[in-house]
């Protein structure tokens, strides 16, 4: 299999699992202002999930264009990327509706940690086959920050456990930040020609 082949899926299942997510969203009763900041819980999980998963997209998206070759096992870590991916519609809507509970924020977490894992598992298998690429534990971001997002939603989770269920929601608001500057900072010193 091509790499274009298995980016093209991954495209796809990644923009349907994009689009679900807006129609778990609960409609305001009454269509007021006040019925829609009664909903602020439900717009910030499906913001967090797309812009989450938005941000995994970027990064296959910037990544994929330096991998000459794939192997069987990037198609396997691909496929179950995408399985605990198709989780995120359901459980952002389990969250909206219960964003205090630690179970819903729980699940969410694992959810995420698991595709992290997943995006971390492919790097590698990647790697192997493209050792010109240097991709490191996740793609061409550096280890240290993977490590720092790593921690980010592993303590989320932690939290989320033990003292405060929203911790986890809140730990990937920090983590897309974190991200985003990163791959900005990224951007910048490879348009300078530092990196």
């Amino acid at each position: 299999m091509g790499k274009e082949r298995i980016a093209a899926f991954t495209d796809a299942v990644l923009a349907i699992i994009m689009t679900i997510l807006i129609l778990e969203l609960e409609k305001p009763n009454p269509l007021s202002v006040r019925g829609l900041w009664d909903l602020r819980e439900n717009f910030f999980s499906y913001t967090l999930s797309f812009f989450w998963l938005g941000l995994m997209w970027l990064t296959h998206h910037n990544s994929w264009t330096l991998v000459k070759k794939i192997s069987n096992s990037t198609v396997v870590y691909t496929l179950i990327l995408l399985f605990f991916s198709s989780f995120f519609p359901y459980t952002t809507s389990i969250v909206s509706a219960n964003f205090n509970s630690k179970t819903a924020q729980v699940m969410y977490g694992i959810i995420v940690i698991a595709v992290t894992l997943s995006n971390i598992l492919i790097s590698k298998s990647l790697d192997k086959v493209n050792p010109h690429v240097k991709f490191g534990l996740l793609y061409s971001t550096s280890n240290t920050i993977t490590i720092i997002d790593l921690i980010i939603k592993v303590a989320g989770l932690l939290i989320a456990i033990t003292v405060f269920p929203a911790a986890m929601s809140y730990a990937i608001f920090i983590d897309i930040a974190v991200m985003s500057f990163s791959f900005w900072w990224l951007e910048r010193r490879k348009e300078q020609g530092l990196t």
